[in-house]
């Protein structure tokens, strides 16, 4: 199981506002390439925390054709001792991310992420989220971990 966040890993992290609030997140072009190639091999999921911006996210998960679940900064510890008992790679970018980590099969943190995901993570892309980094993660899962 391949769990990736949203906000700084599949988008720029960046929130664009007006008067009316959040309109807008910004997504790369690539990513969705390396995440076709990728659930070939392994199942795709996403968890965004952001609650004023979960439509906008899961309209572009949707999209993509995979599934996105609420999960706050404050579960997100439990969220995945619920998942218990599977080989889960997980991409994040913050530092309850970095929590996460420790206790993964494997880990990536974007280029941008705060120091502590990068220090934890077993992988750090060159790459910053919203910019290509999935996709750098999708193919250096597949190379390290299938062969096709």
């Amino acid at each position: 199981l391949f769990i990736l966040d949203v906000d700084g890993v599949l988008s720029t992290g960046q929130f664009l506002y007006d008067s009316n609030g959040k309109q807008y997140k910004i997504f790369g072009a690539h990513d969705n390439e390396g995440l076709k190639i990728i659930s070939k091999h392994i199942k795709v999921n996403f968890i965004s925390a952001d609650s004023r911006g979960f439509e906008i996210s899961k309209t572009r998960v949707e999209d993509m054709g995979f599934e996105i679940n609420f999960v706050s900064e404050d579960e997100r510890i439990d969220f995945f001792q619920g998942l218990s008992g599977e080989n889960i790679a997980f991409m994040g970018d913050s530092y309850t991310d970095s929590l996460v980590f420790e206790n993964l099969f494997y880990s990536i943190a974007p280029k941008n992420a705060v120091s502590y995901a990068q220090e934890k993570a077993d992988f750090v892309t060159k790459t910053k989220g919203g910019e290509g980094a999935v996709f750098e993660a999708c193919m250096h899962l597949k190379e390290k971990f299938f062969n096709d």
